[in-house]
């Protein structure tokens, strides 16, 4: 079983940076495949980018080139770098894990974290 808490969420202006954490307890945090998902006011959660247990990532059209996601396995954690952040990326971000990577992608991984809020002003 893996347990998630992620961390690094807040208020920032438009324009700013801001890096998530996202923490696993267990062993066998290198036999994951990890995700950060988003989800606003009246939205439906989304997917907003995923890394493999290799390092492959596939990350949401409205964020690619904006958002970098990475994993440090000796550190059990996962990071979401966010560049040039706008009001439209407001919302509670979490993590999620799962051995299989069709099913981070689809939002249906096993494991999900508190989730993090993060709001971005105008």
């Amino acid at each position: 079983q893996v347990q998630l808490v992620e961390s690094g969420g807040g208020l920032v202006q438009t324009g700013d940076s801001l890096t998530l954490s996202c923490a696993a307890s267990g062993r066998t945090f290198r036999s994951y495949d990890m995700g950060w998902f988003r989800q606003a006011p009246g939205k439906q959660r989304e997917l907003v980018a995923a890394i493999s247990t290799g390092g492959s990532t596939n990350y949401a059209d409205s964020v690619k080139g904006r958002f970098t996601i990475s994993r440090v396995n000796p550190k059990n954690t996962v990071y979401l770098q966010r560049n040039s952040l706008k009001p439209e990326d407001t919302a509670v971000y979490y993590c999620a894990a799962d051995p299989r990577w069709s099913s981070v992608v689809a939002g249906l991984g096993n494991y999900w974290g508190q989730g993090t809020q993060v709001t971005v002003s105008s």
